[in-house]
């Protein structure tokens, strides 16, 4: 039987894993040196988090709602098109105006 609050060997090693990648992308995207980035370790576990679980959130919220609508195939379609039509805008470069 597990003892309870004990953390198994796979579960830390994953951890671990998970929490060195986060660290090296986030050294990466800021363009910071690694160790600096360590020290901050905690906070970028719990930023990570907290955006993932926002993430879920918005997501279970839409799936809700699309399920309820009346049309979901239209609504999919005109999401996709707007998608599309932002990754199409981005390749060719074309910039829209700005005010």
């Amino acid at each position: 039987m597990a003892k309870v609050g004990v953390m198994s060997t796979r579960a830390a090693a994953l951890s671990g894993l998970f929490v060195g990648g986060l660290v090296l992308a986030v050294a990466w995207a800021f363009e910071l040196p690694a160790d600096r980035v360590a020290v901050l370790a905690p906070v970028i576990v719990v930023i990570a988090a907290a955006v993932g679980g926002l993430a879920i959130f918005w997501f279970r919220a839409a799936a809700d709602s699309l399920r309820e609508s009346r049309h979901p195939k239209v609504i999919l379609a005109a999401a996709a098109a707007v998608v599309v039509l932002g990754v199409l805008l981005t390749v060719l470069g074309i910039q829209l105006p700005r005010e």
